[in-house]
């Protein structure tokens, strides 16, 4: 593992805790003018999700940052004029075009592979086939294309959706667009435009840039954090560190060794603090281990749990109040009412911070009204359902 030499920084705790806020985009006037298109560019990556609750998760995240932009605007920016690319970073991630050179490694790594998770019986003339047809035809979804499912369980995908996401993980095809939630795959030498279209960075450039970016995306981070934001592995952010240009620091609490962006430290995070709900798959606390470091909250994502096991609900969204993680909320929509099935507050006192987040959000995706279903305790359904008729 890398140590710094010697780390020339100090951070307390809440220093870092700043820091992390504005590289996030969450404290400090966001740059509307920028819109959409610029928090990717900010972030670098947001997180892609077939869940759909108050909306999907990478509608959430700029809403999170913006306030309540228009959902077309949303989809809009994301999916339009070749500005972004879908491709395999946290997880499948909207990301900005101009990174499509900073993933050549992967994209090599996957050919070297040969295959994904399934294997195909004639790989040449399955993937042949849909680049002629792409070719031919422009743009096409897996349905365009002949279908996604070979008639059996949902993941016995058929032989040309296993052979488009192939070709899509190798480079040959990309997604810039998503329609009623389907990927379109179009042949990336005709989306991805000349001056990207290539893969004539090594791995170790390559890894360099995601490192550097990735700190910057931060603002400051452990060497777990700064892997785990494009799933890379520990050695490889190793590797290049050093010339990351990133600098060593010391964070109280954290144990460990970490590395900030230098313009992160180069001014005092200052500004206005964003009160908000969070997807449970924003970049601010997709990583439970630095979530919990940074603010103190313990959070999981509990879809996936059995109803009878979970303790906050199907998709409990933190909420973000003056810098910290207040509570936490799952919501539902029942025609226009947005309904939080469940709550809890850090204390008595954030009711109001959870009644503005609530009331924002319903107002954002064409609620008239909030109803409190359940609380932690009768006390903070009563105080949030108090604040919100006093809004």
């Amino acid at each position: 593992m890398t140590t710094p030499a010697a780390a020339a920084v100090s951070l307390s705790a809440d220093e870092a805790r700043r820091i992390a806020l504005r590289a996030q985009g969450f404290l400090g006037a966001p740059d509307r003018r920028a819109g959409v298109r610029g928090v990717l560019r900010h972030l670098g990556a947001v997180q892609l999700d077939t869940i759909s609750v108050l909306a999907r998760s990478h509608e959430l995240v700029p809403y999170a940052r913006l306030g309540a932009v228009g959902r077309g605007a949303v989809e809009a920016a994301y999916w339009s004029e070749g500005h972004a690319f879908e491709y395999w970073s946290h997880a499948a991630c909207v990301l900005p075009m101009e990174e499509w050179p900073h993933f050549a490694f992967r994209r090599r790594a996957n050919r070297a592979r040969g295959h994904r998770w399934h294997i195909l019986a004639d790989q040449d003339r399955s993937t042949r086939a849909v680049l002629d047809r792409l070719r031919a035809e422009g743009p096409l979804t897996s349905t365009g294309l002949g279908g996604a499912k070979n008639g059996g369980e949902w993941f016995q995908w058929s032989e040309t959706k296993i052979a488009v996401e192939w070709l899509l993980d190798i480079g040959e095809v990309v997604c810039t667009e998503r329609r009623s939630w389907k990927r379109v795959y179009d042949l990336a030498e005709r989306a991805v435009p000349d001056a990207l279209f290539h893969d004539g960075l090594d791995d170790r450039e390559c890894l360099r840039r995601l490192v550097a970016l990735a700190g910057r995306s931060l603002g400051v981070g452990t060497r777990a954090d700064i892997a785990d934001y494009h799933r890379l592995k520990g050695e490889q952010v190793d590797a290049v560190i050093a010339d990351s240009g990133l600098v060593p620091v010391e964070v109280e609490g954290w144990g460990r060794p970490a590395w900030a962006d230098p313009a992160a430290l180069a001014t005092v995070p200052r500004g206005r603090h964003r009160t908000t709900l969070l997807s449970p798959f924003d970049s601010l606390v997709w990583d439970r281990a630095r979530t919990e470091r940074v603010f103190g909250f313990t959070h999981r994502l509990e879809a996936y749990v059995p109803k009878a096991q979970r303790i906050h609900g199907y998709f409990a969204m933190p909420l973000l109040a003056g810098g910290w993680l207040r509570g936490r909320v799952d919501p539902a929509r029942e025609g226009t009412t947005l309904v939080a099935r469940q709550l809890s507050l850090a204390s008595p006192g954030d009711a109001r911070h959870m009644a503005a987040a609530l009331r924002e959000a319903a107002e954002w995706v064409g609620c008239d009204a909030v109803r409190v279903e359940r609380a932690a305790t009768p006390q903070e359904a009563a105080a949030v359902t108090a604040e919100l008729a006093a809004l």
